[in-house]
């Protein structure tokens, strides 16, 4: 019986999945594209920046607050289902979003009713898990179908369809439907949906092609359970030497066969899941593709039963807690499988959590509020305020951050993949870089203030957050292995939710603060009193919307501001929460610093433990 091999790096069924991955990612990232139509659709409805944040944030908990349930589906299941899933999620999502703006508010209405609302919210969140529902099935396929060496790489590339998404569509919106929103969100429910029947017909995970055959054989170590003998087609009738068992008692010399068949009967086999052997090894228990015919006065390389027991009589409790531990934790290929309950407790675990929370937190809250960061700079003492403009360098801070977004999650898997091949170095050390990247943005944010020099922290923004999407699945496959990888991934995708709504509503609730009062005190407008009040924003929506209507009354005349709830202090109106922002970053970075300190301090204890000499118990024959 004939098993086939797996298809060569560059087959047809690997590469017809790999950039139908692409295409899928790419219909995947328009939760990037709310910046783009949430002003207008505030406008449109009457809503506060709070309530247009809470919109943004139900697409956000979509993408990540449902990542582990698809990641434990398409661990299971394959990519397919979700598929299926994402393309009624996306095409239900986005034309309920245009409905509601083509419906606007009932005659009469100063405000949305909390029901329809609540539905808007709804429609937002279904963008949200269907988008991440192709990203999860594609990124699955792609992890599964390349080796590790290209594999931050292939995923880099297959990510960076996610981010280039934004771009796509805006530039889209912007050339054939300028101005026209109700046409941007019908590209957007056509656009999206319809790569996900490419996805199901074409979207699966291929086993990647055998690579450095010398050291699995020389290791008796194969890839996979079918690496070789009658799993790779040699059949029964290959040569007796790859299909011999190897036990711990197969003699280098042996002088006779059926001496060595009595003395195996007379000393059963060591049980290796109970006793981890003398010389530690990373590899699991496997047949060897070598035979040595028999000698005169052979040895035994393998420890008798007496010399075993006096080795265990020093450190069989140690062993056996190595043992156990090794059982757990190791796939049967040698790398490592966490997942489930021991997932949560790794520190590594909590460690990514942290970092991505409070990296995300900051790239969310910025791409969210960008083009209201971007109407307050060109409001900013502008007595010729146009809403075309204003729509423009909103278009252009999407494209800029979605344009760097997929070049980060390209250009980082190449990084990190240099980074442990040619520099001998962990991943992880490049999550450091990012974080630095994230810092730098945010000051750079800070220090703008005039609408034509917002790009340049758009542009680096967009490449620190590319960055951090692009290398932290990779470090989820090198912290926990691969068989829960989706799963795993899902767990750590939660933290953009955490982050991301603490950031981005205080935000929302900082800018409605200016937007009140143009002289209330720094200490009503400032972040610490916008996140006291979270709890309160939504109910008193209304009733701020009053107060802003009857604070910029005057307003109008002077700016042609569109509606009553624009702050135009320039940076004055967002400056709190930057301040914020660049203190989570500086904290992220410290433990960017220590993630990669830790794994080069892990890496070198495992290359000392690797350079120990075997330990051999030789035997005399009596």
């Amino acid at each position: 019986m004939h098993t086939n091999h797996p298809p060569p790096l560059f087959s047809f069924a690997r590469i017809s999945s790999f950039l139908t991955s692409i295409l899928v990612a790419l219909a995947s990232g328009t939760n990037y594209v709310f910046t783009a139509y949430g002003p207008q659709l505030g406008a449109r409805l009457k809503l506060t920046h709070t309530q247009i944040n809470i919109i943004g944030l139900s697409g956000n908990i979509g993408v990540y607050g449902t990542a582990p349930i698809w990641g434990g589906i398409v661990d299971r299941r394959g990519p397919r289902v979700l598929m299926v899933m994402a393309f009624f999620s996306l095409l239900i999502g986005y034309l309920g979003i245009r409905q509601f703006f083509l419906n606007g508010l009932p005659e009469g209405a100063s405000t949305i009713a909390t029901i329809p609302f609540c539905i808007l919210v709804l429609c937002g969140f279904l963008t949200g898990i269907g988008g991440n529902g192709g990203l999860v099935g594609s990124m699955n396929a792609t992890a599964k179908s390349f080796p590790d060496k290209t594999r931050a790489t292939a995923n880099g590339i297959v990510i960076s369809g996610f981010g280039l998404s934004a771009f796509l569509f805006s530039t889209i919106a912007r050339t054939f439907f300028p101005g026209n929103t109700p046409s941007l969100l019908l590209t957007l429910a056509i656009g999206t949906a319809f790569p996900m029947i490419l996805g199901f017909l074409f979207v699966r995970p291929i086993p990647p092609p055998h690579t450095d055959s010398t050291r699995r054989m020389e290791d008796g170590t194969p890839d996979s359970p079918a690496d070789y003998g009658v799993g790779e087609g040699l059949g029964s009738g290959s040569p007796r030497a790859y299909s011999i068992d190897n036990t711990s008692h197969t003699h280098l010399l042996a002088p006779n066969p059926d001496e060595d068949d009595e003395e195996e009967e007379r000393e059963p086999a060591i049980e290796l899941e109970e006793e981890e052997p003398l010389v530690s090894s990373v590899h699991p228990h496997a047949a060897s593709d070598y035979v040595v015919p028999g000698q005169v006065d052979s040895v035994a390389l393998s420890p008798t039963r007496a010399g075993l027991a006096r080795h265990r009589s020093h450190s069989s409790r140690s062993l056996s807690r190595r043992s156990i531990r090794s059982n757990t934790e190791k796939a049967p290929d040698g790398e490592p499988n966490i997942h489930g309950k021991r997932l949560f407790m790794t520190p590594e675990f909590w460690l990514l959590f942290t970092i991505c929370a409070l990296l995300s937190g900051t790239g969310l809250m910025y791409i969210n509020n960008v083009g209201a960061i971007s109407q307050a700079l060109f409001a900013n003492d502008n007595p010729d305020y146009d809403e075309v403009k204003a729509a423009q360098w909103q278009a252009t801070q999407v494209s800029t951050i979605s344009v760097m977004n997929c070049l980060g999650r390209i250009v980082i898997g190449v990084i990190a993949d240099f980074t442990k091949a040619k520099l001998r170095l962990p991943r992880s050390f490049c999550i450091a870089l990012v974080a630095g990247m994230f810092v730098i943005s945010q000051v750079m944010c800070f220090y703008i203030e005039n609408i034509q020099n917002l790009w340049k922290a758009s542009a680096l923004l967009g490449l620190a957050y590319g960055g951090l999407f692009g290398l932290f699945p990779t470090m989820v496959i090198e912290w926990f292995g691969l068989p829960h990888f989706s799963e795993n991934w899902g767990f750590v995708s939660l933290s953009p939710m955490i982050g991301g709504n603490i950031l981005s509503i205080a935000f929302g609730r900082n800018l409605d603060a200016h937007g009140t009062d143009d002289d209330a005190s720094p200490a009503q407008n400032g972040t610490l009193s916008a996140i006291s009040s979270l709890a309160s924003s939504i109910t008193s929506a209304p009733s701020a919307s009053t107060l802003i209507m009857d604070a910029t009354s005057g307003i109008h005349a002077r700016g042609g501001i569109p509606d009553d709830h624009h702050c135009i202090q320039g940076r004055e109106c967002y400056i709190d929460s930057i301040k914020l922002t660049i203190g989570v970053c500086c904290v992220a970075l410290a433990l960017g610093i220590y993630a990669g300190w830790h794994d080069l301090r892990a890496q070198r204890r495992q290359a000392i433990r690797e350079r120990i000499p075997e330990v051999v118990v030789w035997e005399d024959e009596e």
